[in-house]
């Protein structure tokens, strides 16, 4: 197929988009659309009604992710797929996830301005509830898409409401027997290729002043949600250090040790993030004159390399071993979850460089530290990729930020690779 030229994206249809989620979703001092609730619900309406202004065929599965295709040339020919999530975390920004799904109608856009018809369909993917916030599962929406999800997380409560997954879903007319049942909508011999638009959330492609960001690797995760160090409680002024079981000091032993397990995996150059996202003691026991017999905590570790994730988890045992025995305390972990790393396609990575190059586009090829739906779908063998949008102020806060022509940068590129494959 000869080389298309001449793809422009709409900048004004971007921005009308984001008005409009940003109209209905604002909650001061940022923005929430929760997993399965009236905000996620009311931004799938608006894809969907944007998605049928272009003419794209809508379909919903069983879990309630959403599909707008256009048909290619050869309805036969496995698709595109684009996309990304609209729900948000509680009070953050109103780019992260929704800048995937609205640059893939965009890239979209471009191609029916253009007359162009793509060989094969193209589908712009809204999966739902990829914030792990609202319920404690990775990727549920794009896992439950190829029928992946474990029955038990439709029992998994919301974190506002305390109501079962399984329950918002019939809210919204949705079918949970058959999530928990393993239907599938999607298939992975049925995608050539998926892509997703994401806000880079870190400041690389911003202070390197780059526009774009070819994303090589998705890291995945260990996570204990619910963890706690229980210890003795005492008299701040009459118990020596040699008798104490200080709740407290046994916990930051561990996350100094952690830090150090993590200062020397990233001097070997191996990728890695430890986080304590949550520490508290419990405010009806604890006093300023008291030694803190108890404290709770969650802890998060990534990598995108399976070993260093088995690394840091054989340290942290080897850990929490060696500070109980010195601090007379004892660890309760809780339930482990996690999510696995995910390499992105080398082939899709180049394509996309080729055509930047060819569009005078400046990018770098990059790692993705956090966790996206793109890894669920690499994992079933999709070829898959994600191309990041650089943004001033990080993700997950209310001062998301991101420049509208970048992202019509990223969509471009996106627009060509379609095109001409």
């Amino acid at each position: 197929m000869p080389t298309v030229t001449g793809l422009q994206v709409d900048q004004a249809f971007c921005e009308r988009l984001f008005a409009d989620l940003l109209s209905f979703s604002r909650d001061e001092p940022g923005v929430t659309r929760a997993a399965y609730g009236a905000g996620e619900e009311r931004a799938h309406a608006v894809m969907r009604d944007a998605g049928l202004a272009l003419g794209l065929r809508p379909e919903v599965d069983a879990a309630g992710n959403l599909f707008l295709t256009l048909p290619g040339r050869d309805p036969d020919l496995p698709c595109w797929m684009v996309g990304s999530h609209v729900d948000t975390v509680p009070h953050g920004g109103n780019f992260d996830g929704a800048a995937g799904v609205i640059g893939g109608l965009a890239a979209v856009a471009a191609l029916r301005q253009s007359g162009l018809v793509p060989a094969r369909p193209v589908t712009v993917a809204v999966f739902r509830a990829e914030e792990s916030v609202w319920f404690p599962a990775s990727y549920i929406g794009s896992r439950a898409a190829f029928g992946l999800l474990p029955a038990e997380v439709l029992d998994l409560p919301r974190a506002d409401s305390g109501r079962s997954l399984a329950a918002h879903m019939r809210d919204l007319g949705l079918r949970p027997e058959a999530v928990s049942g393993g239907a599938a909508h999607l298939s992975a011999d049925r995608i050539h290729g998926f892509l997703e638009m994401h806000i880079e959330q870190g400041p690389t492609l911003d202070a390197a002043e780059i526009p774009v960001g070819l994303v090589t690797a998705i890291s995945g995760s260990v996570r204990y949600r619910e963890a706690a160090c229980f210890g003795r409680y005492g008299h701040s002024g009459a118990v020596r250090r040699s008798e104490r079981s200080d709740a407290v000091f046994a916990l930051a032993d561990l996350i100094a040790g952690l830090d150090a397990v993590w200062g020397e995996l990233e001097a070997a150059d191996r990728p890695a993030t430890v986080t304590f996202g949550e520490v508290s003691t419990d405010p009806s026991l604890h006093a300023f004159a008291k030694i803190p017999g108890e404290v709770r905590f969650c802890l998060d570790m990534r990598s995108t390399e399976p070993a260093v994730l088995d690394a840091v988890e054989s340290a942290l045992a080897d850990l929490v071993a060696r500070i109980e025995a010195a601090r007379g305390v004892r660890f309760a972990l809780g339930a482990r979850t996690g999510s696995t790393p995910a390499r992105m396609s080398a082939g899709l990575v180049a394509a996309l460089g080729r055509h930047a190059d060819r569009l005078g586009l400046a990018y770098r090829t990059m790692i993705s530290g956090a966790g996206h739906d793109t890894a669920v779908l690499a994992g079933q063998g999709v070829p898959s990729t994600m191309v990041f949008v650089r943004n001033q102020n990080g993700s997950h806060n209310p001062d998301e930020a991101m420049r509208i022509e970048d992202l019509c940068a990223a969509a471009t590129l996106v627009a060509h690779l379609v095109a001409e494959a």
